[in-house]
């Protein structure tokens, strides 16, 4: 079975207020890409990654990453949105590619057990994604002002990675190309195409650096780690 990852980090970082994209900040001296690719370099069940990142940086350093990453197999490209990354680096993938995982370049902490996991539900079901109940109140909102509260029953919180076999993917992409559908994740593509999706376990420490505050998480999560 061949297994191909496609690590979206194309991003422009601008909920994290910063002039470098998010990608490229770092944790401990290393930009939170490092760890990322690190942790898919360190999973059995990855065979290879396509790296998807900036015009620029695929110009001046594309190279670099193949180099320094022996797991990184190409580098491509971003689109406009994540959705057009994504699909991006889906057509650098080999056609002989049996499963596909989809993973942030910004959610730098993913266990191999849960790339595995998700991997193996994806082998049986078709599409998994990792996710994990929510648990705080939650509140539906209209200019800033509380209109109702919302039950938190069935409610789970995705994150990445999420696995697919490559048939599926391939027709969730086609279809939402030809609909113009934009979801926000690939497993929203899967659910468009009108097909199950499976939950995975993931992980409150899975976390994805989206504001100032992820990085102090995410500085205090690799101080854990040693």
């Amino acid at each position: 079975m061949k297994v191909g990852a496609i690590i979206p980090a194309a991003g422009r970082g601008t909920r994290i207020g910063s002039a470098m994209p998010k990608q490229f900040l770092e944790l401990q001296g290393k930009p939170l890409i490092h760890y990322t690719l690190k942790a898919f370099a360190s999973c059995d069940a990855i065979d290879h990654v396509i790296l998807v990142m900036p015009q620029i940086d695929v110009d001046e350093s594309g190279d670099n990453w193949s180099d320094r990453y022996k797991i990184v197999r190409k580098v491509v490209v971003g689109g406009q949105q994540r959705q057009d990354s994504v699909y991006n680096g889906f057509r650098a993938l080999d056609m002989s590619t049996d499963i596909v995982v989809v993973h942030d370049g910004v959610r730098p902490f993913p266990t191999s057990q849960m790339i595995t996991d998700t991997i193996e539900a994806a082998k049986q079901h078709g599409a998994a994604v990792t996710a994990i109940p929510v648990s705080d109140t939650i509140k539906k909102v209209t200019d800033e002002f509380v209109e109702q509260t919302v039950s938190r029953d069935g409610l789970w919180r995705v994150q990445t990675p999420q696995a697919f076999q490559y048939g599926l993917l391939q027709k969730a992409f086609e279809k939402a190309i030809a609909d113009s559908y934009c979801g926000t994740d690939e497993g929203a593509l899967v659910e468009y195409l009108g097909n199950q999706v499976k939950i995975v376990f993931g992980s409150e420490l899975n976390i994805k650096i989206t504001r100032k505050e992820d990085l102090i998480l995410g500085e205090s999560l690799l101080a854990m780690k040693k």
